[in-house]
């Protein structure tokens, strides 16, 4: 058994993994931002960043086809690797914004609990600019969640686990520029405000096992990575040639709107 594969089974998570050199997440931070910043003025397009930006962003696609993310994943789920959502998380620096403890899988609507999510930095991750925190061991939970509606929570509606949480049991997720780390989706998580003077961005891939599905039986977009799809439970989307190619984008139009209904019936969703 790998130290991956173990520590996630034991903690619900793994981390640091090495997995862009220096220059190479630099370069991809300076990739999100060129397209940031074409994005400013069109609203779907921003809102494209934070929710399968894969389908509609060359570069994103290949970050989580990254052959050093797939052998990570690989070690925990298996040789057959499905994306389910990939999405850019900024917290600029200065600001209130936090997160509560959740667990991601109580809101995703899947029958199953196969998924890791990578979560890769492009800026530092540290205390100070709101790093993740993890609590070991929670994965093995399932637990009800509150809506709290607290100013500053990234979270939709402030949602948070309905059970006492001893925050000294927590752990700083402390990565570099090119780190990752993986957690498992019903590991609680949640973090603090951005102190520091950068930007904290990264990039989050959720992987799932071809034996999973939508529990209503709807078939979601998903991106088959790595080994075949053995089961069909998904519909499969090609990877995007251009940056936010018209044709691109409208299919990422039709498979969002297929799954509200399913993925976040009263506006609820899970973020790190």
């Amino acid at each position: 058994m790998s130290t991956i594969e173990r520590d996630f089974q034991t903690q619900g998570y793994a981390f640091p993994i090495d997995i862009l050199s220096p220059r190479e997440a630099r370069e991809a931070r300076a990739a999100f931002e060129t397209a940031e910043h074409r994005a400013t003025r069109d609203d779907e397009k921003r809102e494209a960043l934070g929710r399968h930006c894969s389908w509609v962003l060359p570069f994103a696609d290949a970050l989580m086809r990254h052959p050093a993310v797939l052998d990570a994943v690989t070690a925990v789920l298996g040789p057959n690797l499905l994306v389910w959502g990939s999405e850019f998380f900024v917290k600029e620096p200065g600001t209130p914004d936090f997160v509560s403890w959740h667990q991601d899988l109580h809101y995703w609507g899947l029958a199953a609990d196969e998924e890791v999510t990578v979560w890769l930095a492009l800026s530092p991750a540290t205390p100070e600019s709101g790093c993740m925190r993890f609590l070991p061991g929670s994965h093995t939970q399932r637990v009800a969640h509150r809506d709290t509606f607290a100013k500053d929570n990234m979270l939709s509606r402030g949602q948070e686990v309905d059970v006492e949480v001893d925050d000294l049991q927590a752990v700083d997720v402390v990565l570099q520029p090119g780190q990752a780390s993986l957690h498992h989706g019903r590991l609680f998580h949640a973090s603090h405000p951005n102190r520091s003077a950068d930007r904290r961005i990264g990039f989050a891939v959720r992987y799932i096992t071809p034996q999973m599905r939508q529990s209503d039986g709807s078939r979601a977009g998903v991106s088959l990575v790595k080994g075949a799809d053995t089961h069909g439970h998904f519909e499969l989307v090609p990877s995007p040639k251009a940056e936010f190619a018209e044709h691109d984008m409208a299919r990422r139009r039709r498979l969002c709107n297929l799954a509200n209904a399913t993925l976040y019936p009263s506006g609820a969703q899970g973020r790190p």
